[in-house]
């Protein structure tokens, strides 16, 4: 088979076939796709059959992957790299009531934008996203290229925000309330970091806005009712529809994103629906963060983002 790649969005997205992922690829197939990653910041891949030793296989041709997650202690037997994305198992873990405290806890702008764990002083690099099964209506994922937002700024405004650092922090702007299990595991086990709010790309050195609402709390040395103007100035930018893509999920479909250049949302729309959506994914090991002034995050609380595991665990 011979590979190839096709945009599908004017900023961002691009579909990558001719590849099987179940086998090991050439080198030059590992550098089209890395070059595709770059370039169009999350690709797709769609009919695959893969699984999990499989789905770890391939991520490893792109780089060391991390533990499932920061806060997760139960990932499949044999494999402590995979990170279930299902409801029912979260529901199973931590009680009927998670499901409700999931919903009060939502990022509070455009339900629920996010870059992967970038409360971690070191976030991901890149995460490998595969379908198991998905509802025959609703559950797509959206993308945002942050390379985009950052260039559809003006140029004053492109070197204000290149001086800026803003913190990170699992579970937002302060500590999860309640005294669930859930909320227990959280905050026992805080993950904080400090990042510049444009970041440099380790590999194109390309700048990226590196904000988002899931994780981001605040900006440092500004008031609060400035950090909160600035960044809802941000947040708008990073969300316009035309920096987008938005992809329909099959079960076998996988999607590969550049965790440094990208933001994503999570379906909002099966809450009312009694559907199953059982999704895994894996997570490459990334580098500190480092802004146009070279100066690199800064771990606050908690821990690198690394293969290790050591969440103590509270329930």
């Amino acid at each position: 088979m011979t590979l190839t790649v096709r945009q599908v969005a004017g900023h961002i997205g691009a579909d990558i076939h001719g590849v099987d992922l179940a086998q090991p690829l050439d080198p030059a197939e590992v550098q089209q796709i890395r070059e595709a990653l770059h370039r169009h910041k999350v690709v797709f891949f769609r009919g695959q059959e893969l699984d999990h030793a499989a789905q770890i296989a391939f991520a490893r041709q792109f780089g060391e992957l991390t533990y499932a997650h920061p806060h997760d202690d139960t990932p499949p037997e044999d494999h402590p790299e995979i990170f279930t994305i299902d409801p029912a198992r979260f529901e199973q873990r931590y009680g009927k009531g998670f499901r409700d405290e999931y919903r009060k806890r939502q990022y509070s702008y455009f339900d629920g934008w996010h870059t992967d764990v970038t409360a971690a002083v070191n976030p991901p690099a890149g995460s490998i996203l595969r379908a198991e099964r998905v509802p025959e209506a609703g559950g797509d994922t959206t993308w945002t290229n942050l390379v985009a937002a950052y260039q559809g700024l003006s140029a004053p405004v492109r070197a204000f925000v290149d001086t800026l650092r803003a913190e990170h922090r699992y579970g937002g702007s302060a500590r999860i309330s309640g005294d669930s299990d859930y909320a227990k595991r959280i905050n026992d086990n805080l993950l904080v970091s400090i990042h510049p709010v444009v970041r440099v790309h380790p590999e194109t050195g390309e700048r990226a806005l590196f904000v988002n609402p899931g994780f981001t709390s605040h900006l440092v040395d500004v008031s609060p009712a400035e950090s909160k103007r600035i960044l809802d100035l941000l947040y708008a930018e990073i969300t316009r529809p035309e920096y987008t893509v938005r992809f329909r999920w099959e079960a076998g479909h996988v999607a590969f994103w550049d965790n440094r250049a990208t933001a994503h949302l999570a379906p909002r729309d099966l809450e009312h629906l009694d559907v199953e959506r059982r999704l895994h994914r894996v997570t490459l090991i990334g580098d500190l963060p480092v802004g146009p002034d070279g100066r690199s995050s800064e771990l606050v609380e908690g821990r690198p983002f690394t293969a290790d595991h050591r969440v103590a665990a509270t329930v």
